[in-house]
């Protein structure tokens, strides 16, 4: 089935809107391109947002009803804003075409053909905590060992069923690729996937991947419905396409199947969300699937300057796999991006300090700055010198680094040996055993507190071995307590008690981990465990007052946020630290050559990020939990570029490897 253009014209037989002095050549090319498979690549800060606006104008405005076009976006808040835009643009009711996320279309469908599936029409949405009940229900009806601290809790679970529903998978292959410490399990957490799809029926309900899976298994299993629904869609327009997963991918391809007439819109440059599912062979193999796909790159760029795009430009250029494409400026030329090596992580936090009050002082607001990170550990140290200096700063990657459920529970064992009357991290201790709650941690506390013996305390019978072994980790703190540094204390705690937790309670339990060694890191630099203590509860509670107490105008507050979190953000400087090899790119991300090729990916997000000023820093020493200083080598994407395309600032440290 091909669709042609017929024009809507206006009174004088001219279209409403002059696309040709409106857009750029680009641009336009990508709007008015003939109907049949189109992939454009739109580069950083190209207006790929504008560019989709004026493709779903330019179809209407040529015939194409707008019930007849499917925009598919990753919020709802960007295809209302597409829509409104074009309302603006064009007299014509938008309200009949179909557009929001994948999650969105997927739920209109399913409930429109809710019988096909076996469905009430009624059938309810189940939130996240719906659906933590009932794997939690089938969890305790089934012939796992409540006891087992090595098996996944609810939310875990669910993390895993979840990454198998979206990519694909089989929840054996998501063991082994992303939870091996689990992988001897792989029956039982098989058993409960199946327990948890029959209950989830029994109630009458599904889930959030379900508006997905379900929505695809529909229209393979009912081919009239498909191709009523393939002649309904003429056209379908996607955005952010190189973020999809395999699912998504594969409901576009199901949909345009019969006409092939897609336009994606994306930039594989900014394919980094892999670790949730995002598929980087959707884009590239997008021509393939799709025979006589017209390639469009957009590559002016209307955000940064000449300096910051042409270090950008060669770093991106070292991968192998991609669409080749070269950023140009609209920007007039500025000032070179600088490259600043400090002694280590303390000094610089202080550089990025003072640096941003002399920006402060050269005109930028606050929250025209950002710094930027691989690890949301890697902010601790600057966190802490932005709060010793009253800087106001606002985390967008998360709670700031104290605040963290994590750090405050592996604080609570060392505070407890430290004052064995602080009730309060007690029952925050107890509340982690299974089955112990708030009634039962303050009966187990009140035993306690009247001088009862450990191995007389009553707890449920499931929270029992729990109990002995943080009794055992409790006594080694207790004798210790004298002579043993802060840092140590809290290894022994983390390594007896508390990543057994970690694991079962926390799926990005590789993340809490880094945090906690960066945790013991600070804490080696204090001899005394009660200045430890007292330091980091300072830190909290300037962080309370300082996130929650008073309120920041946008304008007011310096960004901290992590790269992935400010993918689509823009600010007039940005600093990207921590860029040491093994921290940026990480290590368990450069295993593979893939691997390194998305942290490539995301160091050129990090830097196109920046309109005006852009400072990369990395620190020549760090301090390890385990091994005390050690010299750090330069991010490998450090030496992607020449040094004639920024500034070097360095402090004269002989380094080992030169």
């Amino acid at each position: 089935m091909s669709v042609d253009y017929t024009l809507n014209t206006g009174p004088h037989g001219a279209p409403l809107i002059d696309y040709q002095t409106l857009l750029n050549v680009e641009q336009y090319a990508a709007v008015s391109a003939r109907p049949g498979p189109l992939l454009v690549i739109a580069g950083a800060g190209s207006g790929k947002t504008r560019t989709l606006t004026y493709r779903v104008a330019f179809l209407v405005e040529h015939g194409v009803a707008p019930e007849n076009i499917l925009l598919l976006t990753f919020t709802n808040k960007a295809a209302k804003e597409m829509l409104r835009r074009v309302g603006e643009l064009l007299p014509h009711d938008m309200s009949r075409l179909w557009g929001g996320t994948f999650h969105h279309v997927g739920h209109r469908l399913i409930r429109r053909h809710a019988d096909l599936l076996g469905l009430a029409p009624n059938f309810n949405i189940l939130d996240r905590d719906d659906s933590k009940e009932l794997v939690g229900a089938c969890l305790a009806e089934s012939a796992v060992d409540p006891k087992d601290k090595k098996f996944p809790k609810a939310e875990v679970l669910l993390d895993i069923y979840s990454l198998a529903a979206n990519t694909e998978r089989s929840v054996g292959q998501v063991l082994e690729s992303h939870y091996p410490y689990f992988a001897e399990h792989v029956g039982p957490i098989n058993a409960l996937a199946g327990a948890y799809v029959a209950r989830k029926r029994a109630t009458g309900g599904v889930d959030y991947d379900d508006l997905l899976t379900l929505t695809v298994r529909l229209l393979k299993t009912h081919p009239d419905l498909l191709a009523s629904y393939q002649r309904k869609f003429q056209h379908i327009l996607v955005d952010e396409y190189q973020d999809t997963n395999k699912i998504q991918a594969d409901l576009i391809d199901l949909l345009a199947a019969g006409h092939h007439q897609v336009m994606v819109v994306g930039d594989d440059a900014q394919s980094i969300y892999s670790w949730r599912g995002a598929n980087f062979e959707n884009i590239m193999s997008f021509p393939d699937r799709h025979p006589g796909t017209q390639i469009i790159r957009i590559e002016t760029n209307y955000r940064s300057t000449p300096e910051i795009l042409d270090l950008a430009n060669v770093t991106i250029s070292q991968n192998t796999r991609q669409f080749p494409k070269e950023l140009r400026a609209v920007k007039g030329s500025g000032v070179k991006p600088a490259l600043v090596s400090l002694e280590d992580s303390y000094r610089q936090a202080q550089f990025v300090a003072q640096r941003v009050l002399e920006l402060r002082e050269e005109g930028l607001e606050l929250g025209d700055i950002a710094v930027l990170y691989r690890s949301h550990f890697h902010s601790m140290e600057l966190q802490m010198e932005l709060t010793r200096r009253n800087i106001p700063f606002q985390i967008t990657s998360g709670l700031r680094f104290f605040e963290q459920a994590h750090i405050k529970d592996l604080a609570a064992y060392v505070r407890f040996a430290l004052n064995p009357s602080d009730e309060v991290s007690f029952k925050r201790i107890a509340t982690m055993l299974p089955g112990v709650g708030g009634k039962t941690a303050r009966k187990a506390w009140e035993a306690i507190a009247s001088g009862a013996a450990w191995e007389r305390v009553k707890v449920p019978a499931k929270a029992e071995k729990s109990w002995r072994q943080w009794g055992e980790t409790h006594r080694q703190l207790l004798e210790q307590r004298d002579t043993a540094t802060p840092g140590h204390q809290l290894q022994l705690v983390l390594d007896a008690v508390y990543e057994d937790f970690l694991k079962e309670r926390f799926a990005n339990y590789s993340n809490r981990m880094e945090d906690l060694h960066q945790l013991i890191q600070f804490a080696n630099g204090f001899k005394d465990t009660a200045e430890f203590l007292a330091q980091l509860s300072l830190m909290t509670n300037l962080e309370a007052e300082q996130g929650k107490g008073v309120s920041y105008a946008d304008h007011e507050a310096l960004k901290l946020s992590s790269i992935h979190q400010a993918k689509g953000l823009e600010w007039k400087a940005v600093f990207v630290i921590m860029l040491c090899d093994g921290l940026f790119p990480s290590n368990r991300a450069v295993e593979n050559a893939d691997g390194e090729e998305e942290e490539r990916r995301l160091f050129y997000v990090a830097v196109t990020r920046a309109q005006q000023e852009l400072y990369l820093l990395y620190p020549q020493i760090r301090s390890n939990a385990n091994y005390g200083e050690t010299w750090q080598k330069p991010s490998r994407f450090l030496s992607d570029f020449p040094r004639e395309l920024c500034n070097v600032w360095t402090i004269k440290t002989k380094q080992p490897w030169e």
